[in-house]
């Protein structure tokens, strides 16, 4: 059996412990021993950054804001999803040493790429880090930072009702999950968003498929080209 191996380990700003790991040539992150980002949660991490940039294909300037860094698997397929050159994508990554992780262990990473830009509040002041509104917010709750007190980014109505405003018309607040988050379609709604729920294979081509979820919550009418 091989082994597992720690490459790294912090003390987050909200106290929690975040490590990342490394087992048979594949690298995972933990936040207090409960795995967030590896293996379990990519591929619904890839239909996140897929189908929540898929209507901005055509956009010249897209702007995608990204809850977090994890190991970077939202951003690269987002990236890949929109090769526009003057696109842009923050990432609210409140864990600085996560960047270096990227660089000294997961080489090459897609921070390299220059159309992406880092800020470390991804609440609602990183939401507001631009007057010129995004294009799509994307959220995978399992791997997300988390707000004060702890809270997921979707439980706070205060950071959702910011969403759609910094949103620009037609946006896409994209959020995904390995399981059912109670009453998210209602609140979402509640906050002016249409609201379309799909679901993605966990393991792709698994014998006992295994499901997780994607809420697409729209505003209005995109008037962006």
């Amino acid at each position: 059996m091989k082994p597992r191996v720690i490459l790294a380990e912090t003390t987050q700003p909200d106290g929690s412990a975040l490590v990342l790991h490394e087992h048979d040539g594949r690298p995972y992150l933990t936040v207090d021993g409960v795995q967030t980002s590896g293996p379990s949660t990519r591929a619904s991490e890839v239909a996140l950054a897929q189908i929540g940039t898929s209507p901005f294909r055509p956009v010249r300037q897209p702007r995608i804001w990204i809850a977090g860094l994890g190991l970077g698997t939202v951003l690269k397929a987002a990236l890949e999803a929109l090769p526009q050159k003057r696109g842009v994508f923050h990432v609210a990554e409140p864990c600085a040493e996560l960047a270096s992780w990227h660089r000294k262990y997961l080489d090459p990473t897609p921070l390299e790429d220059k159309r992406v830009e880092t800020g470390s509040d991804p609440g609602v002041g990183g939401l507001a880090a631009s007057s010129d509104g995004w294009h799509a917010i994307l959220v995978h709750a399992d791997t997300a930072p988390l707000l004060n007190r702890k809270r997921l980014l979707h439980e706070d109505r205060r950071w959702l009702t910011a969403a759609y405003d910094h949103l620009k018309p037609g946006g896409l607040l994209a959020i995904a999950s390995a399981r059912p988050i109670p009453k998210i379609e209602s609140n979402l709604g509640r906050t002016g968003f249409e609201v379309i729920r799909h679901q993605v294979d966990a393991v792709p081509n698994a014998r006992r498929p295994r499901h997780h979820f994607l809420w697409l919550a729209r505003k209005g009418k995109s008037d962006d080209a």
